[in-house]
């Protein structure tokens, strides 16, 4: 009875706790939705956001207070959808004041500076300003934000020095500098920081010595400090942060030894320690590090033997000690951590043989009937192993999934009949093969195999211990999520046979190159071609075959400018693997891992045209490496041979476009035959850009009949841009050919000394014949019509664009689903696509019924592949299959300018934002006339062709209507193809085009940007329909600038003044008194004069226009105009013009947008 009524008792307080709980909770709540900002805070945010051109979010904007909504309740900051961000205190002055505490603005390519109104918000304990590229030097008044416990200014592009005043920010916690342009050293005032837990300064430009003062960081947890010029030795006090879990040194300019007090680090999971100089280690500080999962000591200077004991560091899962002096045998203790998934001890002095595996002993096991599970997928598999089996399944499967029986087979004689799977089972799961399991004994053995699930995806062995039933777990979505467990032995002194691990282990990559390995009949098919790869590469040794060889990198076959790049494209390239030909020709081998990717992707695709080269199709794949990734040429002749390596790279913006993305740097070096060519070799930086070809010649002696290529990461570049794991060398095609006269043809030598004679024979007669066949063609050619092909066309242009096929557009439209439609371009209409990268896109679908034929078509895809600049619009591919032609653009997520003009949901658009437009359209423009290497008129320069990026920049877009044009710089076209309202009169009446028709364009472009209108808009007075007759009567009487958007706050009048003379002198009616685009971009720019304007096109004059003086202008201004007439009668004249409310040459021109 006592104990029911202490259980009521209970079960009452606990009820009216909770009451007094969620009162105290409503009342809190109640309280910060009627309290307000702090006026001053209120004003320092709305300046820092006016400065950076940011907006608040709706989440937590809603009221007009900036502390309501998401930053006051439980919105995550981190989330997505709120960005940018802020969090509020509102327990001030008795709940009626709320105070910023955290401010975020995370990844949106904000530009500008640190604000000095960030110091108002004072109460700020978090301030992430992460991926943008905001500049200039880190301001001593951040120092002055005591409350700071987080303040992370990661991937911009700060430059100048630390300031000492960071040290005076005592509660901070972590402190994040990475990717950016400081200078100069860590000052030692951050050593106050007693509270600091992680640190992050890795490729922040910072250098010298770590400071003592960094002793007292007792705190420590996290610290990265690579690819930073440090120098000096790695500080012997980091061996006192016992709290230290993860430690990263690579890329730097220190010195050995790695101190012995590392050996206190017992919290220690992960340690990354490459690129040590001077004084070496041994492996004895590791004694005590048995929490490590991650242990990579790579290029240090490492000596000694591996540990014995090492095989007790049971949560290892990647060791790399790859590139030191490592000597003696291999422990076989190594081999037996289970958890342990990638081993590199490549480029060592490592000797004897590889160890044998102990076989797994499962104890306990009684002598009645014990099941045991084994995982498989559907698709009809068979296993049936050599010798022994194991029956494992993950230790920790999914609780929710389904166990299901799915076969049942008796184990007898240490043979395991075959295991096939029903189709019926759905594909998404790995199911269990139950096994009846018979033995009279009280343990038994089971040998480690390796099985393969469905195609392509290993299933990794576990170990087995003990006994039950497990259930089936969901198939991975991806190979990664089976990635294949991999060792790196490579460059070692291994020798002896292969122990039968390597012969069962079908999903275990294992790079063997370069030992002494001995291989016979028996083993010569378990690891083909290895044997090629040896010491002294022994394979055709001092019989040659070849005296060239090409390489396309990370991609399929591929001929170009004569040469047939073969391929390198294979799908199981991967962590510590190797391949060579079947010809023996040459061969590839690869160690490393992208550090913390989950995508471990070693191939990089670009859909950018990338330019100055007459083959960008060779850089659209390129290999990629996270350390070392060497090519071979083998049974090559002798002597002296040119080595041209094709570099361009395509990971990171280009530096003009002031994203985050463009702040990454790939460095690597680059060996051949051993030698350092090239040392901190950076692409980009050397071929002046992102997406610029960049070949590299360099000569190499051949005297042992083989060549290696050797691209080498050490430690250097941005690891995280623009993705986690983004680094090491990239590589898109080699080309190796002798710089001498060869005995060898690249064929056979049996071959070549019986057929001699019928060579020489064949080397007149085909040369002759080859010319016959010619005339014969040219001939026939000359009689008919020629018949191409959609591809022939392709093949005929250059450069030639990425291809798509069209099932890939039509399932990355949806099939053409109406819902994505973007509107209705030139020649068809315009869809939204999603292509299998994720790559966003807009296809164009040319319709059926276009004029555009198959030339035009080709001609429009060789115009925009030959051209790059920032203001046009980039394509990205071509679809040709059938009658079915597409082009696949890049995609702007605002649009055209006449939908943020003119549109019901229209941009908006401030004075700054529209100069800044029509300035770049006039730069586009200005490369198409002038600087491109095919002069090209666009023909429809209009609103609706003028694509807005999602940093309102202007990109020229729909070349469908381009035209080339020779250097006479005139063409009469029988065609005339364009808009109403933005043709010139020359163009329209007479088919006269020069670039002068697209100046023409530009001007009535330029005053519709001005304006905020179209060039003709029925629904206005009578006197304003027509723009530019507007434009022109307002500039008569001096008050152009009542042309101006009234819809803007403000406008500077200088600007506006520009725009609107420009603008005049660009539509003037003869084409010789239009100023070329070069002079009208140095106009707007003010680099120049602006030259008056006073003479009226003739095509005004001559209009029939209802007099509109009279209904606008006063008494005196009618005079004033009345006197001044003449001025306008020095027009150039043409015939009558045409009515611009009609549509010209039926469908050619007026095309929707």
């Amino acid at each position: 009875m006592n104990m029911k009524v202490k259980s009521q008792f209970s079960s009452i307080f606990a009820y009216g706790y909770c009451l007094v709980f969620f009162f105290l909770v409503s009342f809190r709540i109640s309280n910060a939705q009627t309290a307000t900002t702090d006026p001053s805070e209120v004003r320092a945010l709305n300046s820092i956001f006016q400065q950076w051109d940011a907006q608040a979010v709706a989440l937590w904007n809603i009221s007009g207070n900036p502390c309501s909504g998401s930053a006051l309740n439980d919105t995550d900051l981190e989330d997505p959808m709120n960005n940018p961000s802020i969090k509020c205190d509102c327990t001030y002055s008795n709940g009626t004041i709320c105070h910023i505490t955290q401010l975020r603005v995370y990844e949106l390519n904000k530009l500008g500076v640190i604000p000095e109104e960030l110091v108002a918000l004072k109460f700020l304990t978090f301030l992430k300003i992460d991926r943008n590229f905001f500049t200039g030097p880190l301001p001593t008044f951040i120092g002055n934000l005591s409350a700071l416990q987080l303040l992370s200014i990661a991937h911009n592009m700060f430059s100048g020095t630390i300031p000492k005043e960071l040290g005076n920010l005592k509660e901070l916690n972590m402190l994040s500098l990475a990717s950016n342009n400081f200078s100069g050293t860590l000052p030692p005032e951050l050593g106050n920081l007693v509270k600091l837990e992680q640190i992050y300064v890795d490729s922040s430009g910072l250098g010298g010595e770590i400071p003592s003062t960094f002793a007292n960081l007792q705190n420590m947890r996290i610290m990265r400090v690579s690819d930073s010029p440090f120098t000096g030795r790695i500080p012997d006090f980091i061996g006192n942060w016992t709290k230290l879990t993860a430690l990263r040194i690579q890329g730097n300019s220190f010195e050995g030894p790695i101190p012995s007090s590392f050996s206190n680090l017992i919290s220690l999971q992960s340690l990354r320690i490459s690129d040590i100089y001077n004084v070496s280690s041994s492996l004895d500080f590791i004694k005590n590090l048995t929490s490590l999962t991650n242990l990579v000591l790579r290029n240090a200077l490492i000596t000694g033997n591996i540990p014995s004991d090492i095989g007790e560091y049971k949560m290892l899962q990647i060791l790399d000690l790859s590139f030191n002096n490592l000597t003696g045998e291999i422990p076989s203790g190594l081999f037996s951590i289970s958890s342990l998934k990638f081993l590199f001890l490549g480029n060592n002095s490592l000797s004897g043989t590889l160890p044998s595996l102990k076989s797994e002993e499962l104890q306990n096991v009684s002598n009645s009937l014990t099941l045991w599970a084994r995982c498989f997928s559907r698709g009809g598999i068979s296993w049936k192993p050599s010798k022994g089996l194991v029956l494992c399944m993950p230790r920790n499967p999914n609780p929710y999934a389904v166990c299901k029986q799915v076969n049942s087979q008796n184990y007898v004689r240490q043979e395991l009949v075959p295991v096939s799977i029903p189709s019926t089972v759905p594909s998404n799961f790995l199911l269990v093969a139950w096994i009846d399991v018979c033995t009279a004994q009280t343990s038994f053995l089971i040998n480690q195999l390796w099985v393969l699930a469905g195609v392509g995806l290993p299933v990794e062995a576990m170990e087995c211990r003990g006994q039950g039933k497990f259930s089936a777990v969901p198939l991975a979505t991806s190979a990664t999520e089976h990635l294949s467990s991999a060792r790196d032995l490579s460059y070692n002194q291994l020798s002896g046979g292969f122990p039968s691990w390597v012969i069962a282990s079908s999903n275990l990559q294992l790079n063997l190159v370069a030992n002494n390995f001995i291989f016979d009949k028996s083993n010569i098919s378990v690891m083909p071609g290895l044997n090629c790869l040896q010491r002294n590469f022994p394979c055709n040794r001092n019989s040659p075959l070849y005296a060239n060889f090409s390489i396309k990198c990370g991609g399929p076959e591929m001929p170009a400018e004569g040469i047939v790049y073969e391929a390198e494209n294979s799908s199981s390239f991967g962590a510590a693997w190797y391949y060579v030909t079947n010809t023996e020709k040459w061969a590839v081998s690869n160690v490393g891992l992208f550090a913390e990717r989950t995508d471990q992707s070693y191939v990089q695709h670009t859909l950018a045209q990338v330019i100055a080269t007459n083959i960008p199709e060779l850089y659209q794949t390129s290999r990629m490496s996270p350390g070392s990734l060497r090519y071979y040429g083998l049974g090559l002749d002798n002597g002296l041979y040119n080595v041209s390596l094709f570099f361009a790279e395509t990971g990171f913006d280009d530096l003009s476009s002031q994203t985050w993305k463009s702040q990454g740097r790939r460095v690597f070096d680059i060996y051949i035959q051993g030698s350092l060519e090239l040392k901190d070799f950076d692409i980009s930086k050397e071929a002046g850009g992102v997406e610029r070809a960049l070949p590299k010649i360099f000569k190499a002696n051949v005297s042992e009949n083989y060549l290696e290529i050797h691209l080498f990461w050490a430690g250097k570049g941005t690891c995280c841009v623009p993705i986690q794991g983004y680094y090491g060398p990239l590589i898109s095609a080699i080309h190796v050919v002798s710089d001498f006269v060869s005995n060898v043809p690249g064929i056979p030598s049996s071959n070549r000394g019986k057929k001699s004679r019928l060579g020489l024979i064949v080397g007149i007669a085909v040369p002759v014949g080859v010319v016959s066949l010619i005339f014969i063609f040219a001939v026939f050619y000359m009689k008919r019509k020629p018949q191409h092909n959609n591809e022939d066309e392709l093949l005929g242009i250059g450069p030639r664009p990425n291809t798509f096929s069209y099932a890939e557009l039509r399932s990355a439209t949806d099939d053409f689903n109406p819902s994505k439609k973007l509107g209705e371009g030139g020649f068809g209409p315009v869809f939204k696509g999603t292509l299998s990268d994720g790559r966003i896109v807009a296809v164009k679908q040319l319709s059926m019924a276009s004029h555009q034929g198959k030339s035009q078509f080709v001609t429009e895809i060789s115009t925009i592949s030959a051209v790059q600049h920032r203001n046009l619009v980039k394509l990205y591919g071509c679809c040709i299959e059938g009658d079915r032609r597409l082009l696949v653009y890049e995609y702007h997520e605002n649009g055209s300018l006449d939908q943020a003009l003119f549109g019901k949901s229209k941009l908006h658009l401030d004075w700054p934002t529209r100069f800044s437009v029509c300035l770049g359209t006039a730069r586009g423009l200005a490369y198409l006339h002038e600087e491109s290497r095919l002069r090209i008129v666009h023909r429809d320069v209009k609103a609706s062709n003028i694509l807005i990026d999602g940093k309102l920049c202007p990109k020229i877009s729909d070349f469908g209507l381009a035209k080339l044009y020779d250097d006479t710089k005139t063409h009469i076209s029988t065609r005339v193809a364009g808009t109403i309202g933005y043709l010139a009169p020359e163009y329209a009446m007479r088919g006269h085009l020069t670039e002068k028709a697209d100046v023409f364009s530009f001007g009535v472009v330029a005053l519709e940007i001005l304006s905020g209108r179209p060039n003709s808009d029925n629904s206005l007075d009578t006197e304003k329909i027509y723009l530019l007759e507007w434009a022109w009567t307002l500039h008569e009487y001096n008050q152009s600038l009542r042309l101006v958007d009234p819809t803007l706050s403000e406008f500077d009048e200088n600007e506006a003044a520009r725009v609107i003379a420009v603008s005049l002198m660009c539509t003037q009616a003869s084409p010789n008194m239009r100023p070329p685009m070069s002079r009208v971009v140095a106009m707007l720019a003010g680099d120049i004069e602006v030259g008056i304007v006073t003479s009226k096109p003739s095509y005004l004059t001559d209009w029939n226009f209802k007099d509109i003086t009279s209904s606008f202008l006063s008494e005196e201004d009618r005079k004033h105009h009345e006197d001044n007439t003449n001025l306008s009668q020095l027009g150039d004249p043409l015939p009558s013009p045409i009515n611009v409310t009609e549509t010209m040459f039926g469908d050619i021109i007026g095309e929707g947008r």
